[in-house]
């Protein structure tokens, strides 16, 4: 045999090869890895603009609407994810879907995801604007006519069918968690508000607080909850000698000696709705960055979506639940009390119950979700407000996502909004509600 022939022969037997590798389960017609996931972070800035625009997201809503956006992507495409495992019985009440891939998983993932979220989009958001409903006509639009190009239309019409039928089961199960259509439920007028010593009480002309029953929903995570309901540490006290009086002090002390530097951090993360599209708006906004700058492809996307999305969800829930339990007064209302009845806070007090904050809640969440998946000292820079003018929204950067959290946790002490406690355990609590979501079984 020649060196030639015999150059030849091994180059055959390798070409052939490579093409037998090509045939199994992971080959890019079948793998979703093989697709890239800017169609999910264009769907989640899409979420993000229909939740600053569409009246009722509130926070609570809105993370609920981006948790089954989420959800949807994450098992529109887990067929085709051979390492992943499905969210079909793990999570409370979803059955197996009726919706199945057929054998060959010959699917144009990317449509199957456009489909989806697109899907998810009219149905959470079905009071959109007209405006908005046009832009997601266009992306879905713009999306098929790129994804599509010299693809068959049976194969195109497959893919879209596939991810539309398992969004609208997804869609169906959301109604049963007891937060469906609260866009239009945030003030229900048949709350009582409880009364007191220590208790809530109105600080605005708004005199029932935000979603009271928000923390009876069903959580992704079983239970969670119950689990994570911190106690308050600190009992109500008016004596000027007692913890809780020194905590009230803290925040009004802070407020009247606030640094140029603290007075912008509390700005930047106030994320009032119609601005960022809330907390959980900048999140997810947040999310979008890291994904276009590590170039994360569609099954890394569907994958961080959902764990990150999820959290948000769950952790709006948990920190309704203690809220409403505790039923706290705000600082405004002790201050104005027992301390200065004259002051102001920087930041409007939103109109709900103290403890937990919000904000430190959904942030530790999400810290704990991103650190996992990118690394407990992974440094980046958030672009969000750039646009902005009403307030100093220059790019900040952070060494971490605990250190963002944290940030955002202690602007509302600088907005005179809430006391550390609220703070320190909503950090806390948010960072067992991420790390809850991660315990889901998502690998084989």
């Amino acid at each position: 045999m020649s060196r030639w022939y015999s150059y030849l022969l091994c180059l055959t037997f390798l070409t052939l090869g490579l093409h037998s590798c090509t045939n199994d389960d992971d080959k890019p017609v079948y793998s979703v890895k093989y697709y890239s996931g800017k169609v999910a972070s264009d769907w989640f800035e899409m979420v993000r603009g229909l939740t600053k625009t569409t009246p009722g997201f509130s926070p609570p809503v809105a993370s609920r609407a981006m948790g089954y956006c989420g959800i949807a992507l994450y098992q529109s495409l887990v067929a085709g994810m051979p390492k992943n495992l499905s969210l079909e019985g793990q999570l409370p009440d979803l059955g197996f879907l009726k919706t199945r891939p057929d054998e060959s998983l010959n699917y144009r993932w990317d449509i199957v995801a456009n489909a989806a979220l697109a899907n998810m989009c009219r149905l959470l958001y079905p009071t959109a604007t007209d405006s908005m409903k046009n832009l997601i006509n266009k992306l879905e639009s713009d999306n098929l006519n790129t994804f599509g190009k010299d693809v068959p239309k049976a194969d195109i019409d497959k893919a879209i069918a596939y991810g539309t039928n398992v969004s609208s089961e997804i869609f169906e199960w959301s109604k049963t968690d007891g937060g469906h259509e609260g866009y239009s439920k945030n003030f229900p007028a048949n709350y009582v508000v409880p009364q007191g010593p220590g208790l809530w009480v109105p600080t605005s002309a708004q005199k029932i607080p935000l979603q009271p029953y928000w923390g009876n929903n069903r959580t992704f995570v079983l239970g969670e909850a119950e689990a994570v309901t911190p106690p308050l540490d600190l009992s109500y006290s008016e004596d000027r000698q007692s913890a809780f009086y020194k905590q009230a002090l803290e925040v009004y002390n802070t407020s009247e000696n606030l640094t140029q530097e603290q007075e912008i951090i509390a700005k930047y993360w106030s994320d009032d709705a119609g601005l960022p599209g809330t907390p959980p708006g900048h999140s997810i906004s947040v999310l979008n960055q890291i994904a276009s700058r590590e170039n994360l492809n569609l099954a890394a996307c569907a994958e961080t979506y959902a764990q990150v999305s999820m959290a948000l969800s769950d952790a709006f829930v948990c920190c309704w639940r203690t809220k409403y339990i505790h039923n706290l007064l705000r600082p405004v209302t002790y201050i104005n009390a027992l301390i200065d009845p004259s002051w102001k806070t920087l930041l409007a007090t939103p109109p709900f119950p103290e403890f937990t904050s919000g904000h430190s809640v959904q942030s530790g969440a999400f810290a704990a979700v991103m650190s996992a998946r990118f690394g407990s000292n992974y440094s980046f820079t958030d672009h969000t407000h750039e646009a902005r003018t009403d307030i100093n929204g220059t790019a900040r950067t952070f060494s971490s996502f605990k250190a963002m959290a944290d940030e955002a946790a202690i602007s509302r002490l600088y907005g005179g909004i809430h006391y550390r406690e609220a703070i320190d355990d909503g950090v806390a609590q948010g960072g067992i509600v991420g790390n809850a979501i991660l315990a889901l079984h998502w690998k084989k």
